[in-house]
């Protein structure tokens, strides 16, 4: 495969391992991949998109990266983390949608000293327009990220991720992770077809865009990124979103209290909570084989749960 320029932010390969309590509880051999721990701020899957984003804006020689998302956004917060460890001023453009209060991710986007520019509106475009006027206004050149990181280019970091966990040895049969914006997930799906082949990837809708057609658009940008001849896969997808993106679910409420409970582990109500309990749901539906190797890729997003009302959590 052709290979990008990638600047090191992440501490790489991150941890996997067994989860012994809940492989007892659902029959399977059970693993975590721990991209939470991968050493930015409070972790995330934004980071490995971010190593080869990043690396263009500083060979572009911009001096402003800016992103968006809503107000809680992981992808956000860690974009503004990144930029500032590469000497660029991050401005995150965010929708005025969720907690805009200074606790959970815009607490540390304070503490960063990031500016956060808010635009209500759920239309993208005009968000991007606005980055447009910023950049203008200032007389900077800007880069500029779409939500979530997901393009070809960022897609390939979880390409990377397939293959650091082919290197490892470990042989799954099954792979669950989050969809949130598409990139992780197209990555994941690519990146086993190309390392993993005999690993059947499951990416968990958390929001209700139409990733049937964003996420083997995205698969296709990013073959052809990187001038690989495997066939693009079907994408395996499930909706987990429940009452909505960014809003907690029943279903992920117990999921992020039963992996805390039994392993110790934090997850988030925005993505990889609402993933794991589909997860659940397949496990306890009798998708995969009592005793197979089932790995839970851990996209991180604890920032935001420290954003969210107790009792709207508690199972």
């Amino acid at each position: 495969m052709k290979q990008f320029e990638k600047v090191q932010l992440g501490l790489y390969p991150t941890p996997m391992h067994r989860l012994p309590n809940l492989s007892r509880d659902l029959g399977l051999e059970l693993w975590i991949k721990r991209d939470d721990l991968c050493g930015v701020a409070l972790g995330g899957n934004k980071v490995r998109k971010l190593e080869y984003l990043l690396a263009q804006a500083r060979a572009q020689g911009c001096e402003m990266v800016m992103t968006t998302g809503q107000a809680q956004s992981n992808h956000a917060m860690l974009t503004a983390a990144c930029a500032l460890r590469l000497g660029m001023e991050p401005v995150l453009v965010l929708k005025k949608r969720g907690v805009t209060q200074c606790v959970g991710n815009q607490l540390l986007n304070r503490l960063m000293g990031a500016r956060v520019v808010y635009v209500d509106t759920d239309d993208y475009q005009e968000i991007y327009r606005e980055m447009d006027r910023i950049a203008a206004r200032e007389g900077k050149k800007a880069y500029k990220i779409p939500c979530g990181g997901s393009n070809a280019l960022g897609a390939a970091g979880y390409v990377d991720c397939m293959r650091e966990i082919a290197q490892t040895g470990v042989k799954f049969d099954h792979m669950v992770c989050a969809c949130g914006s598409g990139g992780t997930a197209a990555g994941c799906i690519l990146g086993g077809a190309i390392a993993l082949p005999e690993t059947h990837v499951t990416a968990v809708m958390v929001d209700t865009d139409p990733f049937d057609r964003i996420v083997p658009q995205l698969m296709r940008e990013t073959a052809a990124l990187l001038e690989t001849d495997v066939p693009i896969p079907k994408a395996d997808l499930i909706d987990m979103c429940g009452p909505g993106y960014s809003i907690p679910s029943p279903e992920g409420n117990e999921a992020v209290a039963l992996m805390l409970r039994r392993e110790g582990i934090v997850l988030d109500s925005c993505y990889t909570g609402k993933a794991f309990a589909g997860l659940l749901k397949r496990a306890r539906e009798g998708f995969f084989r009592p005793g197979q190797r089932v790995l839970f890729l851990h996209t991180g997003g604890a920032g935001g749960l420290f954003s969210q009302q107790i009792d709207c959590l508690l199972p």
